[in-house]
This record gives C-alpha cells, sequence and structure tokens, in this order.
C-alpha cells in the first residue's frame, strides 16, 4: 500500500499566512517562510501555497514568497492562486514550485489544464476543487474565487471532466467542512473515488488524529490536508503520523 501524505496548507494573504473557518474571518499565523521550514523539519510530506486573494485581488502569485520557501525548503511544493496561463505556471515553477494548483482559472477555461499538461505532465497538474453542498438539492457544486462563486458545475461532473483535461491530481476541499474541525466529508471523498483514477487530497475539516484515520481507512484519498490544527500547535505532523502507524496506515 502507498504510503499516505500529510500535507500542511498555508493559505497566503498579503505575504502572511492566514487561517479562518467556511473561507472567511482570517485571522493571521505567521511568515510563510518560517512556517513552511518548521513543517519540513516535523516530517510533511508535502506543502500545499495557496495565494487566496490572487484571483479575487486580480493578481498572479507573489512569486518571490515562493521562491523564498523554495530555497530553504526541500519537500513537494504545491502553489495555487491567480494561474491564468502557461507563463504563469511556467514562472511558478522555475521560482521553485514542484506542481501547480488550478481551481478558478481552470472552471473559467478547462482548456488550460490541457495546455499545461502537455507542457509539464500530468504529473505537475492539480486541480483545486472548492466543493460547498446546495442545502435545497444535496448536490455538491463546484465554487471558484476564494469559495465565493458558485458555478454550474456540480463537483464530480467537474472532477471527471477535470481528469479528462488532464489533471494528474485533485485537490479538494470541503467548504462546508472548512476549519469546522468536525472531520473529513468522508461522503464526498467516497463519491469521488468512485469517478476518477487518480490521487485524491482531502481537505477541510481535520480537528484530531481520528478524523485523519477515518479518512484514509473509510475512503481511498492518498492524502490529508490540514491548517490550523498544525498551525496552532492543536496536534504534531510527529505525533499524527506515530497514532497513523499505530493504527495500521502506512506513513512516511
Amino acid at each position: 500500500m502507498l504510503a499516505k501524505r500529510i500535507i500542511p496548507c498555508l493559505d497566503v494573504d498579503d505575504g502572511r499566512v492566514k487561517k479562518g473557518v467556511n473561507f472567511v474571518n482570517l485571522v493571521d499565523v505567521g511568515s510563510p517562510v518560517d512556517i513552511s521550514a518548521t513543517y519540513e523539519q516535523q516530517g510533511a510530506d508535502e506543502l500545499v501555497f495557496l495565494d487566496i486573494t490572487a484571483t479575487v485581488d486580480a493578481r498572479t502569485t507573489m512569486r518571490d514568497v515562493v521562491r523564498d520557501i523554495s530555497a530553504q525548503v526541500f519537500v513537494p511544493l504545491t502553489v495555487g492562486g491567480g494561474i491564468k496561463t502557461v507563463d504563469d505556471m511556467t514562472a511558478l515553477l522555475k521560482a521553485g514550485a514542484d506542481k501547480v494548483s488550478l481551481n478558478s482559472a481552470a472552471l473559467a477555461r478547462p482548456e488550460l489544464i490541457s495546455e499545461g499538461a502537455q507542457k509539464f505532465g500530468n504529473q505537475c497538474m492539480v486541480v483545486a476543487i472548492d466543493v460547498k453542498t446546495d442545502p435545497d438539492t444535496g448536490k455538491w457544486y463546484a465554487y471558484t474565487h476564494g469559495g465565493r462563486k458558485r458555478t454550474d458545475w456540480e463537483a464530480l461532473d467537474w472532477a471527471v471532466e477535470a481528469v479528462r483535461r488532464g489533471a494528474g491530481e485533485l485537490l479538494v476541499t470541503s467548504m462546508d467542512k472548512d476549519g469546522t474541525k468536525s472531520g473529513f466529508d468522508i461522503e464526498l471523498y467516497q463519491a469521488l473515488e468512485s469517478v476518477v483514477d487518480v490521487p485524491i487530497i482531502a481537505s477541510g475539516g481535520a480537528g484530531r488524529v481520528q478524523d485523519f484515520i477515518d479518512v484514509f481507512t473509510q475512503t481511498g484519498v492518498t492524502g490529508a490536508l490540514a491548517a490550523s490544527i498544525f498551525h496552532f500547535g492543536e496536534i504534531s505532523i510527529p505525533d499524527l503520523k506515530a497514532q497513523l502507524r499505530n493504527a495500521g496506515i502506512s506513513v512516511r
């Protein structure tokens, strides 16, 4: 069995790591460079850096911050936020990113996924999907612009389309669970793995070690992403991995 990945997420706004609940009420956590270095020392398998206001502010991702992180941190780095062109991808990969994450721009123009995959390979292309449940129908929909705008795409349909276009990995965040620490959305990931065959990273809702055990034993996700529980020291990565091993889950 492939080892499961533990992935801290750095949501960056105006050069600082921020964290909120359900994508709002952001609190300053600290310097992305310092936090990234700490996570590498603790044994993080990968890092995800998301410039959460790049699309809303109509600007590109902060390449200088990516460059500073990659100069000090050597675990795989996925970077997203404000990527609209293959040139944007090229710049971020040259700055030190290992993979690029597309969300709003891919939904606006799905061909962007294919263009990136053709130039850099599917393994470099991560499509991030922010998912929220429609309270009237119970269906999952994909959202853009940092969770501010609902699209017409049902999340499962969009996942299939993204993979067909060349996404080598999906980073799927449950907006309903984000920051709530109430556990991952198991039903969502079970549904996703039934329709796509690429690695899935689960995001949104991690609050305790049991939440990671549940998502790894009840779904086929290959990675679990969290932010606040790591940022605020509620769970340490070494302790988490030790308890996952004790539960019979393969980790690095």
